[in-house]
């Protein structure tokens, strides 16, 4: 009986000391070894999703386009919009899909489902002014979070891009809105 008790126990410690060494080298691959995961890698992974072809695909906006030069960003313009397609890809697009639909690979876990961008509908209003709150406050109590953490630039961006692929979108009041985006942090 002795005998299979320290068979047992050796085999206990041969698989605890195995584990151990495997977890201290994956450790160490992670840490030193694994680049991570890249922005393009991400890029090319939702165009491929939605099935648009990566070199026919404009990619996002015009030459010479600098986000930092832009001084009134609560202002439309397609280099915005399209600048805000690319902040998409990143930080949107797993829960709302690469389509917009509401229909990405993180998203079906959530309750309440994420919303589908392109038809609107929105919780808080669909004005540029409601978008840009969202994505400052997230939404309480839904699974919508905050996105504060991005710059205030790419959260205009953001909401250009979503404005301009969603339909029956309610108007801006231009005044209201230059007023809130000043302001706006």
């Amino acid at each position: 009986m002795s005998e299979n008790q320290d068979s047992y126990n050796r085999s206990g410690y041969y698989a605890f000391l195995f584990s151990m060494v495997l977890s201290i080298l994956l450790t160490f691959v992670l840490s030193f070894m694994y680049k991570g995961v890249q922005v393009d890698d991400v890029k090319e992974v939702v165009a491929a999703e939605s099935g648009e072809n990566v070199t026919e695909t404009k990619e996002g906006p015009s030459e010479g386009f600098d986000i930092a030069a832009v001084s009134e960003p609560w202002v439309f313009s397609d280099d915005m919009a399209a600048y805000g397609k690319q902040i998409y890809a990143v930080n949107c697009a797993s829960c709302h899909g690469s389509k917009a639909d509401g229909k990405g690979p993180a998203g079906g876990a959530l309750v309440p489902p994420p919303r589908n961008l392109l038809e609107g509908g929105w919780k808080n209003g669909g004005t540029s002014k409601n978008l840009f709150t969202t994505l400052q406050t997230g939404i309480p109590g839904g699974s919508m979070v905050s996105f504060k953490h991005l710059p205030v630039k790419d959260r205009w961006a953001l909401v250009h891009y979503i404005r301009s692929i969603t339909k029956d979108k309610p108007e801006d009041d231009q005044a209201a809105l230059a007023s809130f985006g000043q302001s706006a942090d």
